[in-house]
């Protein structure tokens, strides 16, 4: 049984997701097809990643339900704009060969552009459409996320940004609590830099299980969607087995204690 989060829309979105940053397409066409074996019900892409096609071919090869995958996709910095919006969304869905998709993301508010606003007016009208089944955003903070919010009254149902325990996002997670936005996390391992990590190898082998599964549990215990990569079989697998334990309060103020600020990809101030 996979794990599902609700979303504000009503719709539910699984607790573990397959992310595929920088996967090409046809390496992104077997890994989706191994996870899909694996029991993954989830699967996030972009634009900019150039593996939606990958993505749609293992789908259609899997011959699950259309239901039973919740795809997501995102508009890349470029295309932002209602009109750019409108012509990726339908290149995306043509690459991936659907009628339409679960969540699509505004993949970062690359502010110094300033057509978030547009670019989010642009989703909801999607979404009404029918075309897209939830929307959201990626890498927003908190001014982000009030522009948009008091400008058109829509509020996301996800915002999906770098989350780990070098980096927990409190403020984000406590405006998204507030105003009920799904918190997503990519980079759960901190691009693997944290796995080696001894306080997390401690806690690992207490619970008889890798990092990288203490990694996902610890955000999916807190309401977190998790999107952790890999294209090895036995992570793959190993990476969505994390329902069998439970992290202590004690793991939970141990991990508490890595918070340093780190960040192991770009900040959304300079993504342009």
């Amino acid at each position: 049984m996979v794990t599902s989060f609700p979303l504000r829309d009503g719709r539910s979105i699984p607790a573990v997701g397959f992310g595929l940053y920088k996967v090409d397409d046809p390496a992104a066409e077997a890994a989706v097809g191994l996870a899909l074996d694996a029991g993954y019900r989830h699967v996030d892409t972009a634009e900019m990643y150039g593996n939606e096609r990958g993505v749609g071919k293992a789908l259609r090869a899997s011959r699950l339900d259309r239901d039973d995958v919740f795809v997501t996709t995102k508009v890349w910095n470029d295309h932002q704009g209602r009109d750019a919006t409108l012509r990726a969304f339908d290149a995306s869905l043509e690459r991936l060969g659907l009628e339409a998709v679960d969540l699509y993301l505004i993949h970062w508010p690359a502010a110094a552009n300033d057509r978030y606003v547009e670019t989010w007016r642009t989703l909801v009208e999607l979404r009404e459409q029918g075309r897209v089944r939830s929307v959201g955003v990626s890498n927003f903070q908190v001014p982000h996320l009030q522009r948009i919010v008091d400008e058109t009254g829509e509020v996301p149902a996800v915002n999906q940004v770098e989350r780990h325990p070098w980096l927990p996002q409190r403020e984000l997670m406590a405006f998204h609590e507030q105003h009920d936005i799904r918190t997503e996390a990519w980079s759960p391992l901190g691009r693997g830099r944290l796995v080696d990590d001894p306080v997390l190898t401690r806690i690992a082998e207490s619970h008889g299980v890798g990092v990288a599964q203490v990694l996902v549990r610890w955000n999916v215990q807190q309401g977190v969607v998790v999107l952790p990569k890999s294209v090895t079989p036995s992570r793959i697998r190993s990476n969505t087995d994390v329902d069998g334990f439970t992290l202590t309060d004690e793991d939970l103020t141990a991990i508490a204690g890595l918070e340093n600020g780190q960040r192991t990809g770009s900040h959304p101030d300079t993504v342009s």
